[in-house]
């Protein structure tokens, strides 16, 4: 994956922007609102102290001094007040049009192909999708308040000072310009250190996510010190790296600040020159010094933002770069997709071959056919192949050559979610949510209702096994299904399938480690779940494809045998009747 440009971000940026801020448009106006009625407020309160200077000096009223000394109370306190509602909307805006973009973020990952999940632990996603989003949601939320709101302030004051005299207007122009431009220059060189920050940040969430999952085997195995190794040194990378990052951040405010201190000292000389001349009255020069010390604050602030901006265009970068990554896997356009028959499918593989890895092919030429309503075996060592079919047939991948067709339809030309709908997996190991159990086998959809799920697992047999539970369908699961026995697990799989009621149903070596009680139990659920569907079994013992109709045996990625089992159980020169002679399991260990 590729970064992008370093002029390229701001483009992004405004992409963004224009996708995730119109939804939000009320709240966008009157952020905007309330942040030029602020700017107003800030502008005119030193014009109400000029004011009462110069009234005090030339013997005004009382009532003259009391009048503007309560108007700019009023005006510092309404000021402060549109400040604070300001900050708050955008801070409202920001999160949540950035909510948004995690969203779609998610949706964009989960829909990209398996070989970019190989490539990207899910630790390092959930630091691209969480972490760098929410950079970025920091720097949108301040965005309109210091950078265009304190621009806007800035280029009041200049019109001000400009009003009052041009030479002050155009000494204030030139530090000001001369701040932007430091900021910028500085920009350039944080960017890319920023960048490789973050990248290094989301390698070490990764190495994390990888070592706690498997801390059991890296404990058995002894291997503490090796990891803590590897540990050290991304540590290490992450302080060089963040270091660089931080320094120039470091350079851009100390920069910033000393430029500032030059600026504030040139226009006090100035207003002191011309109250000295009789050019401005002392009012006037209070004006002028005033007006200069404003311009410390927004300039400060543009300064802060600079140093979030270079992270947030980092961020965005990889964002950008993230969502520039397309599936190579691709369902048909709309119009041009066709739909499944209903009832159980037909599956044929004509002329099959397909590698992970270029010049490393694990099918060759497979070909075979499994009639609507019959289940298939597969058999095969352990790397044969078997998996990689199931694969194929949810189009997780495409074949390198031949095609794979369902009901007589190749699988290119049918939808993905219309695909995905009719076919139903059960493997060895289910993956659970921290939810209630009638959350994980709905999968959160609420149309899915209580009495449709007991009607579906008494159907299955499973329905007293649920009544033993705690809390019945609403007993909440632990992470990852703590809690549940292998078998449960698999039971629940088992009743997710039969919901969506798919035309085939493939079960991955999905009675391998079950107790004898709960394999009983799913055997009927298997029964139950294969009348009047296709089937597809994939195992390596015996009494799993007892059920198959027909047999399907792998060797190396190439068909050795397929035919009916009967028959193939009854041919002495089959190696389906050698398996069955020497013990299937022995055989194919």
């Amino acid at each position: 994956m590729s970064d992008l440009p370093l002029n390229q971000p701001f483009q992004a940026y405004r992409s963004m922007l224009a996708r995730y801020l119109p939804p939000l448009l009320p709240k966008v106006l009157l952020m905007g609102g309330l942040l030029l009625l602020g700017i107003g407020l800030q502008l005119a309160s030193p014009q109400v102290i000029r004011y009462f200077i110069d009234t005090a000096q030339a013997g005004g009223s009382r009532r003259s001094l009391l009048f503007a000394a309560v108007l700019f109370i009023a005006f510092a306190v309404l000021q402060q007040g549109m400040s604070l509602a300001a900050r708050y909307t955008s801070k409202d805006v920001g999160w949540a049009a950035t909510n948004r973009l995690r969203a779609d973020l998610l949706l964009h990952c989960l829909r990209l192909d398996m070989p970019f999940h190989k490539q990207h632990t899910p630790g390092e996603l959930i630091e691209r999708i969480d972490g760098d989003v929410t950079q970025l949601a920091n720097f949108l939320s301040a965005f309109t308040i210091r950078i265009l709101g304190d621009g806007l302030l800035v280029l009041g004051i200049l019109a001000v000072l400009f009003f009052e005299n041009a030479w002050v207007g155009l000494g204030m122009l030139v530090y000001t310009a001369l701040t932007l431009l430091v900021l910028r220059l500085i920009h350039s060189l944080g960017v890319s250190r920023w960048s490789e920050y973050r990248q290094v940040q989301a390698e070490l969430f990764g190495y994390l996510e990888e070592r706690i999952t498997g801390a059991e085997e890296i404990r058995a195995a002894g291997a503490e010190p090796y990891a803590l190794r590897r540990l050290y040194a991304l540590m290490r990378s992450l302080l060089e790296r963040g270091r660089a990052a931080f320094v120039v951040g470091s350079l851009t405010f100390n920069l910033t600040n000393l430029i500032h201190v030059i600026g504030y000292a040139a226009g006090l000389a100035l207003g002191v020159y011309l109250y000295t001349r009789g050019g401005a009255t002392i009012g006037t020069a209070y004006l002028i010094v005033h007006y200069v010390g404003m311009l410390s604050d927004p300039l400060q602030n543009i300064r802060e933002q600079a140093q979030d901006l270079q992270q947030a265009a980092a961020g965005i970068q990889r964002i950008q770069a993230l969502f520039n990554q397309s599936p190579q896997v691709a369902g048909p356009q709309p119009a041009e997709a066709r739909s499944l028959p209903s009832g159980p499918l037909s599956v044929s593989f004509r002329g099959v071959s397909f590698a992970y890895e270029a010049n490393d092919s694990v099918l060759h030429d497979v070909s075979f056919e499994i009639q609507p309503g019959r289940v298939l075996g597969i058999l095969g060592r352990t790397g044969s192949g078997k998996s990689t079919l199931t694969r194929l047939l949810f189009r997780l991948y495409d074949p390198t050559q031949g095609s794979v067709c369902l009901g007589g339809i190749d699988l290119r030309e049918i939808a993905l979610p219309h695909l995905r709908s009719r076919v139903g997996m059960v493997t060895q190991d289910v993956q659970l949510f921290q939810a209630s159990i009638r959350e994980n086998l709905t999968f959160f959809d609420a149309g899915l209702t209580g009495e449709h799920l007991a009607r579906v697992l008494k159907e299955l047999r499973l329905w007293e096994w649920v009544e033993t539970l705690p809390q019945g369908l609403d007993t909440p699961l632990a992470g990852g299904g703590q809690g549940l026995s292998a078998g449960e697990a698999q039971l629940l799989a088992f009743t997710r399938v039969f919901l969506r009621d798919p035309g085939l149903v493939i079960l991955d070596e999905a009675s391998s480690r079950l107790d004898p009680v709960t394999e009983n139990l799913m055997e009927q659920a298997v029964d139950r779940l294969f009348k009047d569907r296709t089937g597809v079994v994939i195992a390596h013992r015996l009494k799993t494809v007892q059920r198959a109709d027909d047999i399907l045996i792998l060797e190396a990625g190439r068909v050795v045998e397929y035919g009916p089992r009967l028959a193939l159980a009854s041919d002495p020169n089959s190696h389906f009747y050698r398996l069955l002679q020497t013990g299937m399991e022995e055989a194919l260990a």
